[in-house]
């Protein structure tokens, strides 16, 4: 069995921020492979199914970002799944928006909701680092992770939650390269932008 987990804000005050991008890919891959209706549990929201003929629990915590590890334990505990079966979504500020890294393994690189994972988990379970840019100053990231994202953001968010919904059966086979590549050819190249006038006569 696996176990996908959404990082996100509990609240429909941070339902799109940037901060909650891992609810957004956790909620498209319920829409898509027809899971079970959410219902609280393990101090989140839970859902279940099978992908690719792997069963499939879906878990967004509840408890704001930080303390999110307890629901992440509470739900892996109970059902026995391994930290390798364990995947968490998260937004990743290092890297540029649409961007997608896997890693198993390895530091929580500042974000909260990976810190309490870790301290209650361990931290040998697989990340999808989902890149949603950062702000140029450290002063304004907090409002720059708990802003919604931009309108022409859904021109990049959309079709890249679409393929990773669709594309994690290339996770289950341990094929992060496979994954990551479909992804990047998910996402449509970014407009060139109009060239600023000039002036002169």
């Amino acid at each position: 069995m696996w176990l996908i987990v959404g990082l996100g804000n509990p609240g429909g005050s941070y339902a799109r921020n940037r901060h909650n991008i891992g609810f957004m890919a956790a909620d498209e891959i319920v829409r898509r492979h027809c899971f079970s209706p959410w219902r609280s549990k393990y101090q989140g929201q839970v859902s279940e199914g099978t992908i690719a003929g792997e069963k499939v629990l879906v878990l967004k915590p509840e408890t704001y970002m930080n303390l999110s590890g307890q629901s992440v334990a509470a739900a892996a505990r109970f059902h026995k799944i391994p930290n390798g079966n364990v995947i968490a979504l998260h937004d990743e500020l290092d890297l540029p928006p649409a961007k997608v890294r896997v890693k198993k393994g390895g530091g929580a690189g500042g974000h909260n909701g990976l810190k309490s994972i870790d301290a209650h988990l361990g931290n040998d379970y697989w990340r999808v680092r989902l890149g949603i840019g950062h702000p140029g100053d450290k002063a304004l990231v907090t409002n720059w992770v708990l802003g919604d994202f931009a309108k022409s953001d859904q021109e990049w968010l959309e079709p890249l939650l679409d393929a990773l919904a669709k594309e994690l059966p290339l996770l289950f086979d341990g094929n992060e390269n496979g994954f990551m590549t479909k992804l990047t050819q998910a996402v449509p190249a970014p407009k060139p932008k109009k060239p600023e006038p000039t002036g002169g006569p």
